[in-house]
């Protein structure tokens, strides 16, 4: 079987699956664009946006990604001439999409630890205008360095190197900062990203007039990033996208249909990033927050609120819940009739259901196998980040029981019972990586049932509030975890829509 490279050196690809495929202008546009990261998610979501819009005659830039690590295998990027294939597969309104994209939009692959002279190079460009970085939520902390080495260790002190460089390059002229726009998956990442970069400088003391261009030229934006990359799949699955398309990608990345890029920023900001007028799901507004607030509350509140119900069930991933008939009725009025009336936000009940019902379809995915295991990896702080907001919202709007919160809660409690970091389930061991693993297993071992609900919804130090005051709450989350380890996940999940559970936004 040929390579991407050779595939593409033919004059017709010998594939069975179409392929939309890069033409020749396409390798020769500009750098516009410095990387830091070679994830799948920045293959899948923003380089893979830029391609589209470079394919449209839009932006018209190209990427130099730095990696910054020594995991991975960088070289396949140049075995490949930086090209690799999105394979697309999900669920657009019902409908089933499956599309092949070779994308064309990185340029080149730099080591930060052995070229990073030619990273600095790239930061005195005249056609570089973006920064976009991936580096892992902990790569956005401030590390006290000298950023004059060879290179800095952390990426702000990476970044701020650049800039440096950029502003001794081009004498301060403020038309030629840069618009950085991080993806890392914290709120507020630009501002924090800005916060330390800031900070970073003034341990340098890299003087005024830097510190000034620095705040003036350069724009750092709040994103949220939205799209399932998993990346290479499974070797079954991998063996059967290569036969269908007819050649070997080392690079080829799996993505689900929807996608989601939302940047903040305004008119200088949207004139730079001008591929978002081309691209399907980049977004750039004032503010945000709508975005973030959907995302955190409905899809990522009903995945931690379901994990522990499904696997209890048996369902190993969301498709397979999605599946099961009353499962899949639990995640849908979960979402839309208990969570979306309890966002501690102001969002208009058509946005919210479109958006619910685009994640519905998204969680019915036959291609992605997103597992609930994974899923529940520190569902503790992934409880209290997504979910506790806004059951504290639904009561101060409500005063009412949100029956499916208690029982996903309820299970969560079934989840966390465990001996050494070992839950058992249906016969069979699990693993729990979870922070507090530990305090549960105490919990269970001293406790009874409703001895347990109480004690640990009144602990404010994993919640940040007391949640054993919410009138009714504990009561019924006290029940439905009774009947879970009286009954088994079937016969409760069975009996609750049994009584027709009245949701708080009906």
């Amino acid at each position: 079987m040929n390579s991407l490279t050779q595939e593409l050196a033919l004059a017709a690809p010998r594939g069975a699956a179409p392929v939309a495929w890069p033409a020749p202008a396409l390798l020769a546009l500009p750098e516009r664009v410095l990387q830091f990261g070679t994830g799948v998610l920045l293959r899948g979501l923003p380089d893979f946006q830029i391609d589209q819009a470079n394919r449209q005659g839009v932006f018209n830039g190209r990427i130099v990604v730095v990696k910054s690590t020594d995991g991975g295998d960088a070289t396949a990027f140049a075995r490949q001439n930086n090209l690799y294939t999105v394979c697309v597969r999900g669920v657009d309104d019902g409908r089933p999409v499956e599309e092949n994209v070779v994308c064309a939009s990185i340029s080149r692959v730099l080591s930060a630890k052995s070229q990073w002279a030619e990273v600095l190079r790239v930061a005195a460009s005249p056609e570089l205008q973006v920064v976009i970085s991936n580096t892992t939520e902990v790569g956005i902390q401030l590390v006290n360095e000298d950023i004059q080495l060879l290179p800095p260790a952390s990426f702000p002190g990476k970044l701020l190197a650049v800039l440096h460089a950029r502003f001794k390059a081009f004498d301060g002229d403020v038309s030629r900062g840069l618009v950085i726009v991080p993806t890392e998956l914290i709120p507020d990442n630009g501002r924090k990203l800005e916060a330390i970069v800031l900070e970073l400088a003034h341990r340098n003391e890299l003087g005024a007039e830097f510190m000034d261009w620095l705040e003036a030229a350069n724009d750092f934006c709040n994103t949220l990033v939205d799209r399932i990359v998993p990346g290479r799949p499974e070797p079954y699955v991998y063996a059967a996208l290569q036969e269908e398309l007819g050649y070997h990608d080392e690079l080829l990345t799996m993505a689900e249909a929807y996608a989601l890029w939302a940047i903040e920023g305004g008119e200088r900001v949207r004139a730079v990033l001008s591929f978002a007028g081309a691209a399907p799901g980049v977004v750039i507004r004032p503010d945000i927050t709508l975005f973030r607030e959907l995302k955190l509350r409905l899809l990522n509140g009903a995945h931690t609120l379901s994990y522990g119900l499904a696997h209890l069930l048996g369902c190993a991933t969301v498709r397979e819940a999605m599946e099961h008939e009353l499962m899949a009725r639990f995640i849908h009025n979960l979402m839309l009739a208990d969570l979306l009336p309890g966002i501690p936000f102001s969002v208009e009940e058509k946005v919210g259901q479109r958006f619910g019902l685009q994640v519905l379809d998204r969680f019915r995915n036959p291609y992605l196998e997103h597992r609930w295991l994974s899923i529940a990896m520190q569902g503790t702080a992934k409880m209290q980040l997504r979910n506790v907001p806004t059951l504290l919202h639904v009561y101060q709007q409500f005063q009412a029981v949100p029956h499916y919160v208690a029982l996903g809660f309820a299970a969560y409690l079934r989840f966390m019972r465990n001996v050494g970091g070992q839950g058992e389930a249906n016969g069979q061991p699990y693993s729990i990586q979870d922070d507090r693993a530990g305090y549960f297993a105490d919990l269970w071992a001293r406790l009874t049932p409703d001895e347990l609900v109480p004690a640990a919804l009144h602990n404010a130090a994993l919640w940040g509030h007391d949640l054993s005051r919410l009138p009714g709450f504990a009561a019924s989350v006290t029940h439905y975890l009774q009947q879970l380890l009286g009954e088994g996940a079937p016969a409760t999940l069975a009996a609750f829509f049994a009584r027709k559970p009245v949701a708080v936004g009906s």
